[in-house]
């Protein structure tokens, strides 16, 4: 009888609820879209609003930001297909050969539409809400025709923490009415901005990569729909007028002559709208499908019509600001033009929607049966770290990208990365096989593919991402089908039998894993010691960097044992003991060559003066990767913080005033008392050819003089270029994230658990010389061309024979100089160890 009560209140209560009447984001707000900027918790709930009362909109809550924001989307659909949707959805799956099956005869398009992803381009989370009433309105005839074969999904917010940073900015300090000076206080953001999320990551740039909250839950979500048409809305600067598709080359060569054709479909559709309104666009400039993890590039690489639209505004915008022509951008026209867009695609997506499906199907029919890339394997040996195939495999699972060990051995030849030449090699059934032959075909060529064809030079963002060079993985581009025969089987950490309070315990350091294990030991107060050489205990050799983690010197250490073996074995961890410090080969565990390490207290500069994007990378590092305390310092008041309470000084990548004659004495002084200084990349630029730092472009004055008379000669041939040639020309001195093959001395501390080459990701032409007193760590030896990637002629020249990690010894500290940034968007494995022996490795002693 309770059930039947039950029962009859929910039903009430749901006629009830969608009897309530849909309001449109004024009623509901009480105050007109563009009249101010409405918070994140104000949208969600409006988001809500539309769910609860209309039966064909669902609301789903798909994870929190760090700052536990909610991450939410919408499905809008008519009511049929609505009562229909997981089967639209399972159909489309089964289409792109993700899930088993054969779909129904029914065609539904899904476009999805992402809002907001930087937080400052803000307009467009006013559009969503917009866009989801009059989809949802049933009194809109001509959105409820679209609806028959059409599902919308929305994200209205992909960066709540960065949007709500920029609306509490500007709800702080906006005039009444809104003062349209770009002088006003209004339109300048202090640092960070509102542009990134959390940890300061461009949430646009990882999609791929997913090294953040957002983009790990939200990949997750997309993988389950897999849409046929997909926008990323954005705001660029406000003397812009609105950019939307076709985009500019260059295309990548995977993209089907389809996605090119619908993208100039669905442009000259959005342009018969705006041409109704006489509101100026522009299409084929600038935002070009290159690179892999862009919120177009990456639904692109994955079957959609992926698709870039730009509004004018971003953080300067404002609820008004003058333009150069004179003419006022308001935040009312801003959202006017983006939800125009959206609707304009959901239009002509509709209209062609069969022929969308069709395609979108045909593209996978051909990864799965007929690719014509010409690498059709990759072949990852399995004698690679353990700790890095368990992360590429892992990553590749996020993906939906399909693996595994060979049936058998043979011998086979192919593109070797390490070489850049084609060489012979055995199979082994240890390796790892990734073949094309499978629904994410495309994308596998787009990451792992050893050349990137380049139709144009002049490009958005970096032009090498190659992750077998990331991880600096020993692996194989084959020419051959090789289909996988078992499923991979990931290797673990062995410690069914560690010995009892052995005399010590004995950690190798290869990888970041092992970063880990240091750092929890060291939060733990263990007492840690490691090697400079490689040495021989047991029969089991021991390369330089290994831990050793003695019981003398850890008498106090609470419950030793078990916090060891525990901390190890939660991290996979092989633990190596030993019943002896007397070693076979080598150095014994009491020799002074054996060295002490003192757990770091690490500060980094943080704040106005360096790249937000480079401090987020280095506070996500520790906080979500390692899991080590740092302490952040302001610019602001640097210069009143005694550097005695640190060991480790961390410089990011910035522009920085901050180092003037005194604050350099001042941190040269700290350095030569036993400080540890970190600067990175352009950081550079404020400690070379300054007193008390031996850091140079040129070595030698005969150095610099060669490459001045080049810079001579090609200014002279210059002199008379076209105006129409001169930004090509430029593209000479500039390197567009390119990836350069970097000689490592592997003995130093700097380079402990790396190989004797290292390949960087160069995203700028800084070129120093080689170090005279100190370790020229890594170095490109001879002549600089990029192993993957564009860089000019010109850059080349000047950067051959370059410094591209040092350290110099400076009384009893050092300086670690990276002139190429190991943390760049924290993708580049490979970097992270780097990165982690200037902090816990050099001069740690």
């Amino acid at each position: 009888m309770k059930k039947i009560y039950l029962l009859a209140f929910l039903l009430i209560t749901g006629s009830f609820v969608h009897a309530q009447k849909l309001l449109s984001p004024k009623e509901f707000l009480g105050y007109e879209l563009g009249d101010r900027f409405t918070r994140h918790y104000k949208v969600m709930e409006y988001f809500k609003h539309v769910a609860d009362v209309m039966p064909n909109v669902e609301l789903i809550t798909y994870g929190e930001t760090y700052e536990h924001r909610p991450l939410v989307y919408a499905v809008v659909a008519s009511a049929e297909n609505f009562a229909i949707r997981e089967q639209i959805r399972q159909d489309n799956l089964k289409r792109a050969g993700l899930l088993e099956g054969s779909p129904s005869a029914d065609k539904k398009a899904i476009v999805w539409m992402s809002y907001n992803v930087h937080g400052n381009e803000a307009s467009s989370l006013e559009a969503a809400m917009w866009t989801l009433y009059d989809l949802a309105n049933p009194t809109n005839t001509k959105s409820q025709e679209w609806l028959k074969n059409t599902v919308v999904v929305l994200d209205p917010c992909i960066n709540p923490d960065g949007r709500d940073r920029y609306a509490n900015f500007y709800n702080q300090y906006f005039n009444s009415p809104a003062n349209s000076s770009g002088d006003a206080k209004e339109h300048r953001e202090p640092w960070p901005g509102g542009r990134a999320n959390h940890y300061l990551f461009d949430l646009n740039r990882d999609w791929a990569w997913e090294t953040q909250i957002e983009s790990q839950q939200r990949l997750k979500v997309y993988q389950q729909w897999m849409p046929h048409v997909h926008i990323d809305f954005h705001e660029q600067g406000y003397n812009e007028p609105y950019y939307f598709a076709p985009a500019a080359e260059p295309f990548h060569e995977v993209i089907t002559p389809w996605q090119r054709e619908f993208q100039t479909t669905i442009g000259k559709n959005n342009a018969k709208h705006f041409d109704e309104h006489g509101w100026l666009y522009f299409t084929k400039e600038r935002f070009d499908l290159y690179y892999p993890s862009y919120g177009d590039t990456y639904p692109t690489y994955n079957g959609a019509i992926g698709m870039t639209y730009e509004q004018g505004g971003g953080g300067y915008g404002g609820l008004s600001i003058l333009g150069e022509e004179g003419d006022p951008l308001t935040l009312k026209d801003r959202i006017a033009h983006h939800y125009t867009s959206g609707l304009s695609t959901v239009e002509i997506t509709s209209l062609n929607a069969t022929r969308v499906v069709d395609e979108f199907e045909k593209y996978f029919r051909e990864n799965n049966t007929a690719p014509t890339a010409p690498y059709k394997t990759y072949v990852i040996k399995g004698d690679n770290n353990i700790d890095k195939l368990n992360k590429i495999t892992r990553w590749m699972d996020t993906h939906a990208i399909k693996y595994g060990h060979p049936a058998a051995g043979k011998a086979s030849r192919g593109y070797e990365y390490q070489t850049q030449t084609t060489a012979s090699f055995n199979l082994t059934t240890d390796d790892i096989v990734v073949n094309v032959y499978q629904p994410k075909s495309r994308f596998i060529t787009t990451v792992f593919e050893p050349q990137s064809k380049l139709s144009d030079s002049v490009t958005y963002d970096i032009t090498a991402w190659n992750l077998m060079y990331a991880y600096n993985l020993k692996a194989y581009a084959v020419n051959e089908r090789i289909n996988p025969g078992k499923a991979y089987q990931p290797k673990s950490a062995n410690n069914a039998t560690v010995a009892a309070a052995p005399y010590s315990y004995i950690f190798k350091y290869q990888s970041l894993n092992d970063v880990e294990l240091l750092a929890g030991l060291l939060k733990a107060g263990v007492r840690v010691r490691y090697a400079e050489k490689s040495f021989t205990v047991g029969g089991q050799l021991f390369d330089p960097g290994t831990l050793i983690i003695t019981r003398r010197n850890n008498e106090n250490t609470s419950d030793f044992d078990n916090t060891v073996v525990n901390l190890a074995k939660s991290l996979d961890r092989k633990i190596y003991t030993s019943t002896t410090g007397f070693v076979d080969k080598g150095y014994d565990a009491g020799s002074p060559e054996i060295k002490f390490m003192k757990a770091p207290k690490i500060a980094v500069l943080f704040g106005e003066q360096t790249y937000s994007l480079s401090s987020g990378e280095i506070w996500h590092f520790f906080e979500q990767q390692i899991h080590y305390p740092i302490t952040q310092l302001g610019t602001e008041y640097f210069k009143n913080v005694d550097l005695r309470k640190y060991d480790v000084l961390i410089v990011p990548e910035g522009n920085y005033r901050l180092f003037d004659e005194m604050v350099l004495e001042q941190v040269s002084t700290w350095v030569s008392g036993g400080g540890r200084l970190i600067v990175i990349a352009n950081a550079l630029n404020a400690f070379a050819e300054k007193k008390g730092f031996s850091l140079k472009p040129y070595t030698t004055d005969n150095e610099k003089n060669d490459v001045e008379k080049k810079e001579k000669d090609w200014k002279e041939k210059e002199a008379l270029i076209r105006y129409e040639n001169s930004e090509r020309n430029q593209l000479s001195d500039a390197i567009s994230g390119a990836i350069y093959k970097v000689t490592l001395d592997s003995s130093h501390p700097l380079a402990f658990g790396l190989k004797d080459t290292y390949y960087t990701l160069k995203t700028n032409e800084l070129r120093f010389g080689y170090l005279e007193h100190g370790g020229n760590v890594g170095i490109i030896k001879g002549k600089a061309k990029p192993v993957q990637g564009f860089a000019g002629t010109r850059i080349n020249k000047k950067l051959d024979n370059s410094l591209v990690f040092g350290v110099e010894q400076k009384g009893q500290g050092s300086v670690v100089y990276l002139a190429d940034n190991p943390l760049f968007r924290c993708f580049w494995e490979n970097g992270k160890l780097l990165f982690s022996n200037a902090v816990f490795m050099v001069g740690n002693h």
